[in-house]
């Protein structure tokens, strides 16, 4: 097992930020688009976070043009530029998914003081 986690630790970036589900996030995700290479932003609520160590995954939710949209980004992948948090999110819950079905106020996340 020590190779594994070895291997792992080698993986892992070293600058990420600290989030939690609830945060509102600005992802910077590259994007190839023939043979250029650009970065795509992505901001939202993070509804759930999984796993950990290299493993570890969030997905981010945003309200585009009045239709939900959710993206799983994994953490330590390369082809994430930058996670910028924008704001902090008061929560007591570990998976928001109960916002998939508000709109509106009712989908609003108090701020974290």
């Amino acid at each position: 097992m020590g190779l594994i986690e070895q291997i792992e630790a080698e993986g892992m970036k070293e600058n990420v930020p600290q989030f939690n589900v609830g945060d509102t996030v600005k992802v910077g995700y590259r994007i190839i688009e023939g043979g250029k290479e650009r970065i795509q932003n992505f901001e939202g609520v993070v509804i759930a976070k999984k796993n950990g160590g290299i493993r570890e995954s969030f997905t981010v939710r945003r309200l585009s043009f009045g239709v939900g949209v959710e993206r799983c980004f994994p953490l330590h992948s390369p082809k994430i530029a930058y996670v910028n948090v924008v704001r902090k999110g008061k929560v007591r819950r570990a998976k928001l998914y109960y916002l998939r079905g508000r709109t509106g106020k009712a989908a609003k996340i108090k701020e974290k003081k």
